[in-house]
């Protein structure tokens, strides 16, 4: 199993939240999360609906407040010079932003863009972070996730009492308030406008060429197969679900009960997806050539069709600015037609 899914399946079994295997011939509802590079980069722990970012300046004070998408406040008293990230898709926006020069330090796991992976690391696999590390490069801002332990979170407050988490956004407009709100924190907040308004532009062209279509294919999106007789997928509450509706596509495993649930080959089979995305491509190495030799799969019109289709899952599960991209790229493989 590929590196980021050897962390998180520990990680599961150390909450004791892996769900049962599924049967035969049924789509089995997890009780929790599965371990994903999703996991990692905060797309779906506790999300919540996002609302507009705010900021306000006490008089005659540098002192930034903002709401969060959570509607909690937080206040740093002057924008943020020395950043620890502890996720990859706070990292991502971060550089986005035109703060990567702040950025001090970050997580195991983020790795783009490429100068990101230069800067030291803190931790983070298994979600242990080196505290005395971290004391070592004096941050004034930690922005942190929702996957961070509480109980690390209040020890680092020892190290810094500025821990921001950035809220797992549920729709787009989350997304561009957690840009905004980091933007805010770190001096950036033209930078965080400037991009917002992008991304909204992006984000609508693909609505527009995808609002009249008519038939919608039918999307397998596979997250890791290592037992391919049970393979992971993404349900309902999950970015790629909200994404390949976007991008003018159905979802198979929206019916799932739990944001990362195993579907049985059998009924994978009978819903018998059009399309079939290799999340797994990137970490695991998958093909289409040996899905197409996975026994049974060969029957599926997507195999039958050669529309089995890697894609990079880190565009698709990270809550950050890529996740635009994601949809553009989604949109092409679902309706190339439409993108000639």
């Amino acid at each position: 199993m590929f590196r980021f899914r050897n962390a998180l399946i520990a990680l599961v079994a150390f909450t004791l939240l892996l769900a049962a295997c599924a049967p035969a011939a049924t789509i089995v509802p997890t009780q929790a999360a599965v371990p994903t590079p999703a996991a990692l980069a905060s797309t779906t722990a506790a999300p919540t609906q996002a609302v507009a970012a705010t900021q306000t300046t006490a008089p005659n004070s540098a002192v930034i407040t903002i709401t969060d998408g959570e509607g909690n406040e937080f206040s740093i008293e002057q924008p943020a010079q020395r950043i620890v990230s502890l996720a990859p898709s706070n990292t991502e926006i971060l550089f986005a932003l035109g703060a990567g020069g702040q950025v001090i330090a970050r997580d195991d796991f983020s790795n783009y863009p490429p100068e990101a992976a230069s800067l030291p690391s803190v931790g983070g696999s298994m979600t242990n972070y080196n505290l005395e590390e971290l004391t070592q490069f004096t941050p004034d801002l930690i922005l942190a996730s929702p996957l961070t332990p509480p109980e690390q979170m209040e020890a680092m407050k020892v190290i810094t009492p500025n821990i921001y988490v950035v809220p797992n956004p549920t729709d787009l407009e989350g997304l561009y308030t957690n840009l905004l709100n980091v933007g805010a924190l770190t001096g950036q907040a033209s930078e965080a406008e400037t991009l917002v308004s992008e991304l909204r532009e992006r984000a609508q062209a693909v609505g527009d060429k995808v609002a009249a279509v008519t038939e919608k294919p039918k999307v397998f999106y596979e997250l890791d197969a290592t037992d391919p007789a049970k393979p992971w997928t993404a349900g309902p509450g999950t970015f790629i679900d909200l994404l390949i509706g976007l991008a003018g596509g159905q979802n198979i495993g929206a019916v799932l009960t739990g944001e990362w649930a195993q579907i049985s080959q059998e009924e994978l089979i009978v819903q018998d997806p059009e399309i079939i995305l290799l999340g797994d491509a990137l970490y695991g190495g998958i093909t289409a050539e040996s899905v197409a030799a996975r026994p049974g799969w060969d029957n599926i019109a997507a195999v039958k069709n050669q529309r089995v289709e890697p894609i990079n899952d880190d565009l698709i599960s990270r809550p950050g600015p890529r996740l635009i991209e994601g949809l553009e790229t989604l949109a092409k493989i679902l309706h190339p037609d439409l993108f000639k």
